[in-house]
Formats: C-alpha cells, sequence, structure tokens
C-alpha cells in the first residue's frame, strides 16, 4: 500500500495538472490550509527536476498571495483571525502576537517565514498586529523564495540519490518520517 501511495505520488507531480495544484495548496497554506506545500513540491522536482526553479517560483507567489489573505483574515476579521490561531494551536491570540510584534517585528516574519513553523500563524498575526503591509509583502517575498529555492536547488541537484535511497528504503524512511514528525509536534507542545 506505501509503495502504491508513493507511485501515486509522484505520477500526480509529473502530471500536467500538478503545477496549479501546486499553487492553490501554496496559496491557501498560507492563510487556511493545514498541509504545506513542500509535500508537493518535493516529489514535483523528484520527477522532474529541469523545472524545479519554475515549481519553487510557482511555491512562492502563490504563498506570498496567500499570504496577503492570511493578513486581512487578521487585519479585517479579527474575531475570524484570532479563532483560527486557536484553532492551530495558539491560544493567547492578539495580545501574544501584538508583544511578538513590539519587541521583534521584522524579525518575526524573517524567521518564521523561511522555517517549517506554519506559515499562517505569520500571515494572521500580522494582520491582527496591524504589522506595516509593505514591509509584511517584501519580508515574505524574501523568506517563501527563500525556502522554497533552497529546497528546489537541494533536490534537483542532490534529489536523484536521495530519491533511488529512499525508494530503496521506503518502508524504514517513511517509519522515520513519522516519528520525528510526532517527536517534533509533542516536543513544540511541551516547549511552549
Amino acid at each position: 500500500m506505501l509503495r502504491k501511495t508513493y507511485d501515486w505520488v509522484m505520477g500526480l507531480a509529473a502530471s500536467p495538472r500538478a503545477p496549479v495544484a501546486l499553487a492553490v495548496v501554496s496559496f491557501l497554506e498560507s492563510s487556511v490550509f493545514p498541509i504545506p506545500p513542500d509535500v508537493m513540491l518535493a516529489p514535483m522536482v523528484l520527477a522532474r527536476p529541469q523545472r524545479a526553479f519554475v515549481y519553487a517560483g510557482i511555491c512562492a507567489a502563490a504563498s506570498v498571495v496567500g499570504g496577503c489573505l492570511g493578513y486581512a483574515i487578521g487585519y479585517y476579521l479579527e474575531p475570524v483571525g484570532t479563532f483560527l490561531l486557536r484553532l492551530i494551536g495558539h491560544p493567547e491570540g492578539q495580545a501574544a502576537f501584538q508583544a511578538w510584534f513590539d519587541r521583534w517585528g521584522l524579525w518575526v516574519i524573517l524567521i518564521k517565514g523561511l522555517t517549517p513553523i506554519p506559515y499562517k500563524l505569520v500571515t494572521i498575526a500580522s494582520g491582527l498586529a496591524h504589522f506595516d503591509l509593505v514591509t509584511f509583502i517584501w519580508a515574505s517575498v524574501v523568506t517563501r523564495a527563500g525556502r522554497f529555492f533552497l529546497t528546489a536547488t537541494l533536490l534537483k541537484y542532490f534529489g536523484p540519490a536521495i530519491r533511488a535511497e529512499v525508494e530503496r528504503r521506503l518502508a524504514l524512511y517513511t517509519t522515520i518520517g513519522v516519528v520525528v514528525l510526532v517527536g517534533g509536534v509533542v516536543g513544540w507542545r511541551l516547549l511552549r
């Protein structure tokens, strides 16, 4: 079953509809969708490495536009923004995020935009904090492009070797990935 799922994802990644799906996932992940675009970007680059930077550009552009939607939710729909933050594990709401932005400002966007931490936290919180929109947009462009182009570059140049290894030991790496993911979520929850 695992092999069939892997083959299906790789087939979808090479399909003509994959770039549109990547753009939709990247857009929605920046405000409301729980799955990061890396889940689609990685197999797409592995399936067609010659298009790695095109895919990274799609991710970055759609993510920044989606980030503007997240910003608008926080800015104009404060109760919805606060509800979404609580829903994804941040019950402290607007006050805590306002303190973040008052203390670190631009660094909140620059650091969180590069990491796997859900970008929607940054976008909605930026709107809730009424952070400067122009600064938010250029910082988002820098961090999202940096993240996705770095991922695409690594996969383009080192991906074939990684792909061969993953395909040879798919069950092992899937198990390790699940353990790391669960451990990371539990650790993050305990440290908050």
